[in-house]
């Protein structure tokens, strides 16, 4: 069986990579490409999030809408997984198939508690949705038959979890603070996070404290960070705020710096699944609240809740045994997203697999697909150069009435 993924942004390719390489190896052919788009990762970025992958080492091509169309219609895989943010899912699933009808994958590539409307929306006419926990199954379900949404969900394990195993330790230890683009959203608050993190640095140098950073100032992310970690450090800095080399900032595939940790924090990532795979005491930062704003709800319960103060004081937690197993370290057994989707393959061979139609109708969603759709196939140079042109039209076009009005 052959499958394709296609990725819009980093967080997207990490999981696209790591879950083609879940797949049984016999009897599959996985490729994945990148789709043309104001957050498609840097080269930095891609090789990142290929690292210990079965994709790594191999190209990961960035191509257009239109290219990827003319690609597919050629090779016609029998799976193509649409990775991307939900927009973009809608958009593509409408215009790259036509008479070919492959089962169509989609899924969401961290932690997705609570379910939300729009997660479904834009994927309702997908054939499987992929989920990682048994938390998150039960409420997709729930909302997708609310909803109407005819797609199955599937159950698989969160691909980039490394295997509990001992870390090595050996080095200076560390703490390493997980940074979000969209969580916490204040300038305040992420000056917080920062001034907790050089307070923790002065008070134990014998701790390596680390930022670990999802981009660099001119890397596009999934979300858009308005105000970047090491932007305002060096503004902090020259206020006299922090000690410049207090905390280093750093990219890279997490599990690295989880190696000799001695503590992790974070106010929502996802890359605390992965501190508490290696064992890593955690912090769950509720400062700036407990809600579904923060994406923190899944933490509820988990142990790991603390404050500023905590990571002043270097209290970290250890992760409470009964929350793993409902959320996200389910035995492998459980997992059933490949015997699905081998299913719907053979349907779809059968010429058995379902249209399904979407659940976003009208013409203004019609609208907004070919406006996506214009953006994935134009370099980002020529979607700015557009943008600029249709805004100087309208102020015309305003500027025009308000001269033809004054003339009465």
């Amino acid at each position: 069986m052959r499958v394709m993924a296609v990725a819009d942004s980093d967080s997207y390719l990490k999981w696209s990579a790591a879950l083609l390489g879940a797949l049984p190896g016999e009897g599959w052919d996985t490729d994945l490409a990148v789709v043309r788009s104001p957050v498609a990762p840097s080269a930095d970025q891609v090789r990142a999030a290929v690292a210990g992958t079965p994709m790594e080492g191999r190209e990961v091509p960035v191509r257009g809408a239109l290219e990827l169309r003319n690609r597919l219609l050629r090779e016609r895989p029998d799976v193509l997984m649409l990775n991307c943010t939900g927009p973009v899912v809608d958009a593509l699933a409408h215009a790259l198939v036509g008479e070919w009808r492959p089962v169509l994958v989609s899924g969401l590539p961290g932690i997705s508690v609570p379910a939300t409307e729009r997660a479904w929306l834009y994927r309702s006419t997908v054939d499987l949705f992929v989920l990682h926990s048994h938390r998150e199954v039960a409420e997709f379900t729930e909302l997708g038959a609310r909803l109407g949404a005819t797609g199955g969900i599937g159950l698989a394990t969160l691909p980039f979890l490394p295997e509990p195993r001992p870390r090595a330790g050996g080095g200076r230890p560390r703490v390493v603070f997980a940074s979000q683009a969209k969580v916490p959203a204040e300038q305040g608050q992420r000056e917080q996070v920062l001034l907790g993190l050089a307070a923790l640095a002065e008070a134990r140098p014998d701790l390596e404290v680390v930022v670990k950073l999802r981009a660099r100032e001119d890397e596009a992310q999934t979300h858009k960070e308005r105000y970047h970690y090491e932007a305002l450090w060096r503004y902090m800095a020259a206020r006299g705020e922090v000690r410049p080399d207090a905390v280093a900032f750093r990219t890279g595939p997490m599990v690295e710096y989880l190696e000799d940790a001695a503590g992790f924090v974070t106010v929502s990532s996802t890359a605390a699944l992965e501190a508490f795979a290696l064992d890593v005491p955690t912090l769950v930062l509720t400062d700036f609240g407990l809600n579904a704003e923060q994406i923190n709800l899944v933490f509820e319960g988990s142990g790991v809740l603390g404050t500023l103060d905590d990571v002043r004081a270097a209290r970290f937690r250890r992760v409470d045994r009964g929350w793993l197993r409902a959320n996200y370290f389910h035995p492998v057994h459980e997992n059933d997203w490949v015997r699905r989707l081998t299913a719907l393959v053979a349907a779809a061979r059968r010429g058995e697999l379902p249209r399904r139609g979407s659940l976003l109708t009208g013409p203004e969603q019609q609208r907004r697909r070919t406006r996506s759709l214009m953006r994935l196939s134009l370099p980002p140079t020529a979607v700015r150069q557009l943008g600029r042109a249709r805004r100087r039209l309208r102020a015309l076009r305003a500027n025009l009435r308000g001269t033809l009005a004054s003339r009465g």
